[in-house]
């Protein structure tokens, strides 16, 4: 356990309410979660704590977390474009922590699918972004269902003036670890002039001359996250996408992409700058900066953690002027850079087979060694879902691993295979 850990568990002893302040990636999952865990209680029925999270990503990435404790205890999600059937089976026999986006337990609340009244803790997970995202009446509905709470516990990545009433705090501790950095992040900041009318090509050029370095292009609007996306892969250029407007298995398919190493760019909106299970970074690019200094310091915190140097590069007009971007930032020229990066080492294949189907990571292992005669080198991260499952594949290995397993059974059960796009 780290610093921050350790002061939130010592903290929270004795049912004390807790504020937590820290920045993105400092691990405050697991700051929360052992203290959830110290509080749950063996053959008590129903749920017995429930954390509440801005982003669907962030509940998948939290109920992987506690799986990996290796507890006793069920955990299931419920999210918004997620099968409510499936939600509903999971809490049928109720597990003993519930994590869930604000709409969809409201959702589960309304329709009596699990019963409040056991609740012991709530955790208000990435607190200042599901106020900024609009959870608030959710929340405040959710907050006054819960009559049998002893702990709650809030956690931001921000220091907020006020705290709304309805969280139900009381003589609760503030846990601030926003200004106690030792190391401050080595961010090399970039300008990078253009004029509007070649926005893109520039933006081409700075990814040519980043070269195959894992990046995130920051844009303010689903609409820029498109256009550039297609200007991108019409240039050769392979990228994911992320943004709000997609469906969430698209979502999950392209931040799993970009974690196995399939691809290396990802273009997406402020909804990858905090709380999510992305990879280090080593570029940052701002194709649209924020309007507010928050946004902007929450992107650049994907990059330069544990002391590594990290780059951020500001696509920017003379016209343009921002109160939290220094006049004398260094200028970065990406004229002439046309030579597109090279294709990542990875590609992913997807197995119409998952957890339901009693397929797990050894199995996929030995199909694709085995019957795929593949190396241990060839196979990188697999991911099981429900139903399906994707494994990232030598890309110079995939098209003959696809033929020899066409009439192939994995666990005794013919299975779609392809090319995850």
């Amino acid at each position: 356990m780290n610093q921050m850990q350790k002061s939130t568990y010592n903290a929270s002893e004795n049912n004390t309410d807790i504020v937590l302040l820290s920045p993105t990636g400092s691990g405050k999952t697991l700051a929360f979660l052992f203290p959830v865990l110290r509080n749950l209680k063996k053959n008590v029925q129903g749920v017995q704590a429930l954390i509440l999270v801005p982003a669907r990503e962030l509940a998948l990435q939290i109920e992987q977390v506690f799986k990996s404790m290796g507890t006793d205890f069920k955990v299931s999600v419920c999210y918004g474009g997620h099968d409510k059937k499936i939600e509903v089976n999971n809490l049928i026999e109720a597990p003993a922590v519930l994590i869930g986006t604000p709409g969809r337990v409201v959702y589960h609340l309304r329709n009596n699918n699990f019963d409040p009244k056991t609740i012991k803790t709530l955790v208000l997970d990435e607190f200042d972004k599901a106020l900024e995202l609009g959870f608030q009446d959710d929340m405040e509905f959710i907050s006054n269902s819960l009559k049998g709470l002893s702990q709650r516990i809030l956690t931001s990545a921000t220091a907020m003036d006020e705290i709304p009433a309805f969280t139900g705090l009381k003589d609760e501790k503030v846990i601030s670890f926003l200004k106690e950095n030792d190391v401050k992040p080595d961010l090399q900041l970039r300008k990078v002039m253009t004029i509007p009318e070649e926005k893109l090509d520039t933006l081409f050029n700075l990814v040519c001359k980043i070269g195959n370095k894992r990046t995130l292009i920051f844009c303010n609007h689903r609409d820029a996250v498109d256009r550039i996306s297609e200007l991108l892969h019409q240039m050769g250029i392979d990228r994911e996408t992320f943004h709000g407007g997609m469906e969430q298995d698209e979502r999950e398919r392209a931040l799993l992409k970009f974690r196995n190493d399939s691809a290396r760019i990802l273009i997406t909106t402020d909804l990858a700058a905090r709380g999510l299970d992305i990879p280090e970074v080593e570029s940052i690019v701002h194709y649209q900066l924020p309007p507010k200094e928050d946004a902007f310091i929450h992107r650049n915190g994907r990059t330069a953690r544990m002391n590594a140097k990290g780059f951020v590069y500001l696509i920017m007009t003379e016209e343009e002027n921002f109160p939290f971007i220094k006049n004398n930032t260094p200028e970065e020229s990406v004229a002439g850079f046309t030579k597109v990066p090279q294709k990542t080492p990875f590609q992913t294949v997807y197995i119409s087979a998952g957890k339901k189907d009693k397929v797990n990571k050894v199995d996929i292992v030995g199909y694709l060694l085995k019957k795929g005669e593949l190396q241990k080198e060839d196979v990188g991260i697999i991911e099981v879902k429900d139903t399906t499952s994707y494994v990232a594949v030598s890309r110079n290995k995939v098209n003959a691993l696809l033929r020899k397993l066409q009439n192939e059974k994995l666990k005794g059960k013919k299975v779609k295979m392809e090319v995850a796009y």
